[in-house]
Order: structure tokens, then C-alpha cells, then sequence
């Protein structure tokens, strides 16, 4: 099938892509509104964009039905500029989950996951507790973007538990972490436990040697 979707509604995209670009990482993010107070929630439209600087983009659609409403996370962020993105792995799904319920602003959705908090180094929301490891940011740049917004972060410190540290790189022990990714909607994730696969890079000199000629 053809899809034009240009002359189709957002709705049609959305499906589409959420179902074709996948498994999508989670950024459960923890911001603070301008009262201090702590919201968090969980994003699958997220990724890294470049390592230098170390820039991460998250992108948040604003909240069901109100078309120029921004979700907590997208106005935390704006209005204090720092945010944490906490990384979602298989022991803390089911928790992550309950963040993504919409709670009235002045719901703590730590609180209602059963989350604890632990001090960020360099910036003022603090992490999760249980996450394995959390990523913290300053706001570097905000795109409006029909329905939602382009976040933008810098990483300016990243917290790794010691237990999944390789010194050496230092390298992320990932098949040990046990991270989730968010697959199409209805509630689809994937684990990646025992579902590593290696796919050495070849370099062109021996790709060269492989084919003569060519």
C-alpha cells in the first residue's frame, strides 16, 4: 500500500511511523515546574543527534485534545531549562508505565509509581532512584512543531551504575542492562535480553579484498 500522507490526517502518520520506526528507546524524563515541584514521564520519540556536543532530542506532542496545550514535561523544561532522562529498563517497566498515565499537574507521578529520587550532579531535577542509569540536561533549543515540539537537550553528566561500566572504552555493558524499547501502540514493547546479535563493520580494504574487481 501507498501512503500519501501529505493529504492525510496526523493520525495516519502516527500510526504508521510508530509501527515502522521501532524498537524506539524510552526517555523517562524528570523536570521540575517553576514551583519545584517534580513530574515525570515517559517518551519514545527520542534519540541522540550528535556526541559533540552530546545532544539528545525528544519529541513531545502536546496534551489529548487541547491543540495548544504543552504537555508538563515540554513547559518544565521551558520555563527551568534542566530535565533528567532516566533510562527504562525490564525491572522498572511496569513503573514507567504508570508515569505515562495523564495525571492533573499536581499529581507526583514518582509518588504514584512507587519511584524514589536521588540527587542529580549538575542539575537541580534529580534522578530516579532505581534507574540504572539517567541522563542530565539543559534545554538547548525548543522547535515548535505543528501539534508538539522539538526538545533539545545537552548532556552535561551521565550517571552509570559501576556494574555495567566496561573502564576500558568505557564502554556500556548494554546486553547486561536490560533496556526496553517501545514497539507500535497498544501497549507493545521488546526486551533486549538474550536478544543481542553481532554484525561485525566491515572496513572498505577488506570489502575490497572480498571483491576483486569491483
Amino acid at each position: 500500500m501507498q501512503f500519501d500522507l501529505e493529504a492525510s490526517p496526523g493520525s495516519v502518520a502516527y500510526k504508521l511511523l510508530i509501527g515502522l520506526i521501532a524498537p524506539r528507546p524510552i526517555a523517562l524524563i524528570t523536570s521540575l515546574d517553576e514551583h519545584g515541584r517534580l513530574n515525570a514521564a515517559p517518551f519514545s520519540a527520542f534519540n541522540y543527534f550528535s556526541t559533540d556536543p552530546p545532544i539528545i532530542g525528544v519529541g513531545v506532542a502536546n496534551k489529548p485534545g487541547q491543540e495548544f496545550a504543552p504537555k508538563d514535561t515540554a513547559r518544565n523544561i521551558r520555563r527551568t531549562g534542566e530535565f533528567v532522562v532516566n533510562v527504562v529498563t525490564e525491572d522498572i517497566a511496569e513503573k514507567m508505565n504508570l508515569c505515562a498515565i495523564d495525571f492533573p499537574a499536581e499529581v507526583n507521578e514518582v509518588e504514584v509509581a512507587g519511584f524514589t529520587t536521588a540527587p542529580s550532579q549538575t542539575v537541580r531535577v534529580p534522578r530516579l532512584a532505581e534507574a540504572h542509569a539517567a541522563l542530565e540536561c539543559r534545554e538547548y533549543m525548543t522547535l515548535e512543531v505543528g501539534n508538539g515540539r522539538i526538545v533539545l537537550g545537552r548532556v552535561i553528566s551521565a550517571f552509570v551504575e559501576d556494574r555495567y561500566v566496561d573502564p576500558a572504552g568505557p564502554y556500556i555493558k548494554a546486553d547486561e542492562l536490560h533496556a526496553v524499547g517501545r514497539m507500535n501502540g497498544l501497549g507493545n514493547y521488546v526486551r533486549t535480553r538474550d536478544a543481542f546479535m553481532q554484525i561485525p563493520r566491515i572496513s572498505y580494504e577488506a570489502w575490497k579484498k572480498e571483491h576483486p574487481g569491483q
